[in-house]
């Protein structure tokens, strides 16, 4: 009895999800039949809009995660003009993972003189997530997802722009 109480608290809790969506779709199955059907052709149609989409995003975020790491970060971050801006904003959508494992690696940029506007900008450009793009765009379509990033991007670099000139960096 013991053992499978403590069996029972490493379930977490989108297992208990996962398994209440299933046993409602099975309730639903039995109770109306075409509700489900109607239901299962609601997923099927969206899965076959979005996968293709699914199929980029996966792509891009493994070449992404293949070829940067902090190494070319911090050479391209030292580049001066237009050409950091650039990496800038490419950097910052397409980095991944919590925000505080990139705290360190920021700072160092910044003790080694990259100003504070160019930080700005990455992390303003980290609100563009690559992997959440098939879901907006399903949801509000391509054409205002395409004009809200590049608004996005174009105030993060008004944004940086303004900070390297209010906060200069030290070095």
């Amino acid at each position: 009895m013991l053992k499978m109480r403590h069996k029972m608290k490493r379930i977490g809790g989108e297992w208990y999800f996962l398994s209440t969506v299933v046993l409602l779709y099975v309730l639903v199955f039995f109770v109306d039949n075409s509700f489900f059907s109607k239901s299962v052709d609601f997923f099927v149609d969206i899965m076959a809009k979005m996968l293709p989409i699914f199929v980029l995003v996966f792509a891009l975020m493994t070449v992404a995660n293949l070829v940067i790491n902090q190494r070319v970060v911090t050479k391209y971050f030292r580049k001066p003009g237009v050409m950091k801006w650039f990496f800038v904003i490419f950097a910052g959508i397409l980095s991944t993972g919590p925000i505080y494992l990139w705290y360190p690696l920021l700072a160092e940029l910044r003790d080694k003189g990259v100003g504070y506007g160019y930080l700005a900008a990455f992390l303003y450009n980290r609100a563009i997530k690559i992997p959440l793009l098939p879901v907006a765009i399903f949801y509000f379509g391509l054409k205002y997802i395409i004009v809200l990033t590049l608004i996005m991007i174009v105030c993060s670099v008004v944004q940086g722009v303004l900070i390297n000139r209010l906060v200069p960096s030290e070095t």
